[in-house]
């Protein structure tokens, strides 16, 4: 792994691991429970709007879990 790629890492999962970010998936993942729902959906525009919304709550929240599972795999590599 490039110091590069561990920097890089090691921010993501310093960010992750703050407070301030887990307070922030809270509160997206309480706007993820009120944006999931076809309630509003009035027309396609507004379908295509939704799901985009909800794809992003849906990436920020696994964020974490990735960068993890990524930066672990990473460093097994290293040291085979």
């Amino acid at each position: 792994m490039t110091p590069e790629l561990r920097k890089y890492y090691e921010n993501r999962l310093s960010m992750t691991g703050s407070p301030a970010w887990k307070d922030l998936m809270v509160d997206i993942g309480e706007m993820l429970s009120s944006t999931n729902t076809l309630d509003a959906v009035s027309d396609e525009k507004t379908l295509h709007f939704k799901r985009g919304e909800v794809s992003m709550m849906r990436w920020f929240l696994s964020i974490a879990e990735i960068s993890e599972n990524a930066y672990k795999e990473l460093i097994d590599e290293t040291d085979v």
